[in-house]
């Protein structure tokens, strides 16, 4: 299995043995995670991928690997197009693919662990229309031909404290029971890994980036939940936090439980659970009722206390992020720096406030054309010289046990060219407009998008994501429902508490990338005279935004007194936590325009 055509070689051949004309392969896990352990990194295994979404297909004598434009460029570095075709999302989907390239009366296999129904009657129907038939396996053939395949992670659960919470466990069990009550259900099915650690009131280190732990729960109407884990992952800590309330079997027994459900009324999330759930509860006779895990919208809206927390964990990554900046002031024009040093420096500099528990997500870490590569991850192969001339971009964020951070900025090394300063100057007041928006309450995410791209379309561009994804309270630093974008979400209501990044870009494919992206936090806006509830967005993210790549001369008045006055909140805040050269390095790049 040396090379990915051996294993693609390798899982044709395993396909064959099972009667299967091909098999689908998603990038993701039995929870429907973004980001997934080692163990189920399957995409990666079979196709050298390395993006954070994806899928692909197999069929015997042809193959496609699914992405979305954030991928665009790095699929072609990664994937080899003599063996994959690649197809862009959402302009197709597997299943339309599937109808044009299966063969007629084919059996095309899926694991119903890491598929929702919805894909799968999707899947099915386009087939039908082919003549061909979606079949369910038994267990994962790239699992069968993956000599090496790791196994899950037995790293112990660790406790969340009520006072970073802002709720105990307890409560929040209440309020799912009410919520339960009020459908006439029985129990609901939690399966999201983000959602079970908010849940309970706990944390893990099963998938890099993302402090969850790999587990499933079932709350019940009276409030008490079956919690489905490997059970040497709890000590007994972890055991007298959770409490008598919550049962304790092991995560490989969850199977056998739902297939003992006949005759209650279960709800399951369609989008968050997978075909297999609902399969296991309807086959023993349980009423499946669709419905959204209860925790998901809680859990975006914030309590004072993970608030309070998030803003403490941003002043202290506003400091490690504003020494690399001078740092990298200083280092950079010598020459001899390349992507990985900055990318170390930068964690060195996190890791330094002593709080830092791990990484938000893999650093991207862009130089020159690499930083066109929307979700570039850098490698010992691809490390890139970060030269005199070019601009660099660089997003990174960091776990805290108080706050999860996601911020980006771009950073001219010596001069930049007119088009340079236009293009960031426009991702800029794409930012500002956004930043400055007031809004009614009501108002979806996907309403908003458009303020942040609108000066880039004036000059006939764009960028191809979203301008905003919701972030956790020491959780995934992508936490839904609340998006801004005009595709692939974007239609759910913000609401006060909420966090969200405010990140537009703009990316010239072979040469530079920019972006600039802070955290907002929806709050309540108190107008005179106001007939409405209106809301706004409170920054809060704190770091110098490099002055060298504004075109002044470009921004309205309203727009410099914004970033003027986002400045001196920077001075205030990290100002203080640094001295000499650091210092009056922030106190002139921070000064007024």
């Amino acid at each position: 299995m040396s090379t990915y055509e051996d294993r693609l070689k390798a899982l044709r051949e395993e396909l064959a043995k099972r009667k299967l004309d091909g098999f689908v392969v998603p990038l993701t896990d039995e929870h429907m995670s973004e980001y997934v352990g080692a163990y189920a990194q399957r995409l990666a295994w079979l196709t050298g991928f390395q993006g954070s979404a994806g899928s692909a297909v197999v069929l015997p004598a042809e193959a496609a690997i699914f992405v979305d434009g954030r991928y665009t460029l790095q699929v072609r570095e990664q994937v080899d197009g003599t063996h994959w075709s690649y197809q862009s999302v959402p302009q197709t989907s597997i299943a339309e693919w599937l109808k044009a390239h299966a063969p007629e009366g084919g059996r095309i296999g899926y694991d119903p662990w890491l598929h929702t129904r919805g894909w799968v009657k999707a899947a099915r129907a386009a087939l039908r229309e082919k003549g061909a038939e979606l079949v369910a396996v038994d267990t994962n053939p790239v699992d069968a031909v993956w000599p090496d395949r790791p196994e899950p992670s037995k790293a112990r659960l660790i406790a969340h404290g009520d006072d970073l919470a802002g709720k105990s466990s307890a409560e929040k069990r209440q309020d799912v029971a009410d919520w339960l009550a009020a459908r006439k259900a029985d129990a609901v099915v939690v399966s999201a890994l983000d959602s079970i650690a908010w849940l309970l009131n706990v944390r893990g280190q099963d998938v890099e980036r993302t402090p969850v732990a790999l587990a499933y729960a079932v709350v019940q109407a009276d409030g008490t939940a079956d919690l489905f884990v490997a059970p040497e992952k709890l000590g007994e800590d972890v055991r007298k936090h959770l409490g008598n309330a919550v049962r304790i079997h092991p995560r490989d027994a969850f199977a056998g439980y739902l297939a003992e459900q006949g005759g209650r009324v279960i709800a399951v999330d369609p989008e968050r659970a997978v075909a297999a759930i609902f399969e296991a509860l309807e086959a023993a006779g349980a009423k499946t009722v669709e419905a959204r895990d209860p925790t998901v919208l809680a859990k975006a809206i914030k309590n004072p206390a993970e608030i309070a927390g998030h803003k403490a964990a941003q002043a202290r990554d506003g400091v490690a992020l504003t020494r690399f900046l001078h740092w990298f002031s200083v280092e950079a024009p010598k020459g001899g720096l390349t992507e990985l040093d900055a990318s170390d420096k930068l964690e060195e500099f996190r890791r330094g406030t002593g709080k830092l528990r791990d990484l938000s997500f893999d650093t991207i870490s862009g130089a020159g054309p690499n930083g066109a590569v929307v979700h570039y991850r850098v490698t010992e192969t691809t490390n890139r010289p970060i030269e005199p001339g070019s601009l660099f971009l660089i997003d990174s964020g960091g776990q805290y046990e108080d706050g999860t951070t996601d911020v980006t900025r771009t950073v001219a090394i010596g001069t930049p060219t007119a088009e340079m300063k236009d293009r960031f100057t426009r991702v800029l007041k794409g930012h500002i407009a956004l930043a400055r928006a007031i809004f009614p309450a009501g108002t979806r995410g996907g309403q908003l998008d458009v303020l942040a791209r609108q000066y880039l379309w004036e000059a006939g561009l764009d960028y191809a994501h979203g301008t905003g994804h919701g972030v956790g309270a020491y959780l995934s630093v992508h936490e839904g429902p609340q998006r801004i974008a005009t595709f692939g979400g974007g239609d759910e209501p913000l609401q006060a508490g909420m966090f969200l990044s405010n990140e537009p870009g703009y990316y010239k494919s072979g040469e530079y990338g920019i972006r600039i992206e802070n955290l907002v936090l929806v709050e309540t806006r108190e107008i005179a005279g106001a007939e409405r509830e209106m809301l706004g967005f409170e920054t809060l993210t704190f770091a110098p935004i490099d002055r060298e790549l504004i075109d002044a001369g470009a921004l309205s008045p309203a727009e410099r007194a914004w970033l003027d006055a986002y400045h001196a909140r920077v001075r205030d805040l990290i100002g203080p936590q640094l001295d000499g050269e650091a210092k009056a390095w922030l106190d002139d790049v921070t000064r007024p325009l």
